[in-house]
């Protein structure tokens, strides 16, 4: 009858949580708060078939003929059972003799009475008294285990602290750092204690390993992400690193400012009922432009390595290299990411403060002829020296100035 520690554990767990739920909610169909301090069956009245129970304060004095299931702050069996008893509380005592089997969840246990069957029992402190016992075994987990009473079979308990008494018929195995203290004679199988185990400290060589397997798939996947940016976005990423090459300083005092800034503007909107949708909303975009400062940084250090005319993706994935080994060396990844976070929302702060939509940029005109008289301003394209006349290199203005009207043509011979 044993059990690998982590099924165990995890057995452990869904048992508990199933005990729980299923007599609380089964104690729902039938309590209500007026009924909080008395028992209320749920079955007929003369207690036969299974009984539901459910309240602050459960005690069920009457014999029941039958399975009983109760759940409550605190809950007694002082009758008799026929059944099975399961119950979740705090407090949970039973005193009565059950024929079946009992499961229980709860913080402080005490058995009273005899249990014709098994007992799986989950509990802050499980005590066994010595007018208390069991027929068959006894399974479960605890910090302090105490059985005075009787086991007929074997105690299978994950504990911090055993203490056996009375007499046991079969085997104990209990999963505990501790010793169980045990009278003499009181087992009659064997006694065997589980010492869980840790994970050994990795070797030097080992924690290599796993940096090096850690900087690779770093470098394979961030640099796909890199050079996808790179080929996608590359006016952006122009445009944004622009900021950081003339003043690099003015752009991580932006990020170092709005880094302290925006989390505590969002939190204050996250608490009032209206800014909630808001706060959320800027929480999503604040991620994004955190996450991007990424590749933003590297592509700022691929234009420093690189100040010749090669591609974006180029510098995009020779800065995403640089920047990712930086970011695995010790300590020093500290400040590297500071720096990256930084700049890189600084410089995504600054380029979209320069391209505002209500910023008014003032369009350049093209100054016309003055009115009133002045010296010819000359042909427009596409007209010659006066209205009608070709264009052409024969079709100039004159030479100086014409302030009177525009010259005859010579009139040709007569005609005969």
């Amino acid at each position: 009858m044993r059990l690998p520690s982590s099924f165990r554990r995890v057995f452990i767990a869904v048992l508990a949580f199933g005990i729980l739920i299923l007599a609380g909610g089964t104690g729902a169909f039938a309590s209500s708060p007026a009924s909080a301090s008395r028992l209320v069956p749920a079955a007929v009245d003369d207690n036969s078939g299974p009984q539901f129970y459910s309240g602050v304060t459960v005690n069920v004095r009457d014999d029941v003929s039958g399975d009983v299931y109760a759940s409550g702050q605190r809950v007694t069996i002082d009758g008799n059972v026929t059944g099975d008893v399961i119950a979740a509380g705090q407090t949970i005592t039973i005193n009565g003799n059950i024929d079946g089997n009992v499961r229980i969840a709860g913080q402080d246990v005490t058995i009273n009475g005899e249990v014709q069957r098994s007992g799986t029992i989950f509990a802050a402190n499980i005590d066994v008294s010595e007018s208390g016992s069991f027929g068959d075994d006894l399974v479960g987990a605890a910090g302090d285990i105490d059985i005075a009473g009787a086991v007929g079979r074997d105690v299978e308990v994950s504990v911090g602290t055993l203490t056996i008494d009375g007499p046991v018929g079969g085997n104990v195995t209990y999963n505990s750092e501790n010793e169980a203290r045990i009278a003499e004679g009181a087992v009659s199988g064997s006694v065997e204690q589980v010492v869980p185990q840790t994970a050994p400290e990795p070797t030097l060589g080992e924690r290599f390993v796993g940096w090096l397997l850690g900087l690779l798939y770093a470098l394979v996947a961030l640099s796909i992400i890199t050079v996808l940016a790179g080929w996608a976005f590359p006016r952006l990423l122009h445009r944004v690193t622009d900021q950081l090459l003339p003043r690099p300083w003015k752009a991580l005092l932006v990020g170092f400012l709005a880094c302290l800034a925006v989390p505590a503007a969002l939190l204050l909107a996250l608490v009032t009922f209206i800014g909630a949708p808001l706060a959320l909303a800027g929480l999503l975009l604040w991620i994004t432009l955190t996450l991007a400062s990424f590749v933003f940084g590297a592509y700022y250090i691929g234009r420093l390595v690189l100040r010749g005319r090669q591609h974006p993706v180029v510098k995009a994935l020779v800065g995403g290299v640089i920047l990712i080994v930086a970011l695995h060396i010790p300590w020093l990844n500290i400040v590297v990411w500071l720096a990256m976070v930084f700049l890189g929302t600084g410089a995504q702060l600054l380029a979209i403060y320069e391209k505002r939509p209500w910023r008014r940029v003032p369009e350049a005109s093209t100054p016309g002829p003055l009115p009133g008289p002045g010296p010819y301003p000359g042909p427009q394209p596409g007209t010659g020296p006066y209205p009608g006349a070709a264009s052409g290199p024969q079709a100039g203005p004159p030479s100086g100035p014409q302030t009177g009207p525009p010259p005859v043509p010579p009139a040709g011979p007569a005609p005969q």
